[in-house]
Formats: C-alpha cells, structure tokens, sequence
C-alpha cells in the first residue's frame, strides 16, 4: 500500500512538472500545420496520465504542435481492450498509425518520439 501511495505521488509529481515545463510548439504556417492537423488524424496514442514514458511522448508531440488523439489506456476500458486486441499487448506508450497499409501499432517512446520527428519537424 506505501508503495502504491508513492508511485501515484510521483506520478502526480511528474505532471505536474510536466505542465510546469511544457516546452513551446513548433511555429508553422497556417497551411503547414492544416497539413500536420489533417496528417495527425490517423495517429492515436495509447498511454497512462502519469506514465513518464507517456509523458516524454507527449512533450515531444506538443514540441512538434501535433494533434494526436490520446486514449487512456489505463482508466477506459474501451481503450484498453483496443490497445490489446490491436497492439497484442497493454503496453504504453503506443501509437496507432492508419495509413494505406493498415493499421501499424508502435511502441516505445524514443521510437515514437523519432517517428513523430522524422514525419512532421520540417513541415513548415
């Protein structure tokens, strides 16, 4: 029980910071970021609020200023099942990426975190 009061403070600590630290986003054209908004529609990230592994990912993505929609994997049931019955397995971070050859499911935040760089830091 101690231990789990202190995982779920440090957790909360981590968000905290997080929020406290936020780095800014990417600055882009209206019509680059339309672009990164229409490209972000078939990304999905599976994670925990208080994951620090989540958490890096989701400060790359506001770093990068990309709209991905986030499932929370660990409070909804729904999510949960889909990251299994998609992913194989309850693991978070792992991105969901739909494009003309399916559906991809990533896991690993440095992975993701170099994905997400690879596909939308030099939109302008």
């Amino acid at each position: 029980m101690l231990v789990k009061a202190l995982r779920v403070g440090l957790g909360q600590l981590i968000v905290i910071g997080d929020a406290l630290t936020r780095p800014r986003p990417q600055q882009r054209s209206a019509q680059g970021q339309a672009a990164v908004n229409a490209q972000a529609a078939a990304l999905s990230l599976y994670q925990f609020q208080a994951c620090p592994f989540c958490v890096k990912t989701r400060r790359a993505m506001h770093r990068l200023n990309v709209p991905v929609t986030l499932h929370d994997a660990k409070n909804d049931p729904e999510a949960r099942e889909q990251l299994l019955a998609g992913g194989g397995k309850i693991k978070v971070p792992c991105l969901r990426i739909e494009d003309a050859d399916g559906t991809r499911w990533m896991y690993e935040s440095s992975e993701i975190i170099k994905y997400l760089d690879q596909r939308f830091a030099s939109v302008a």
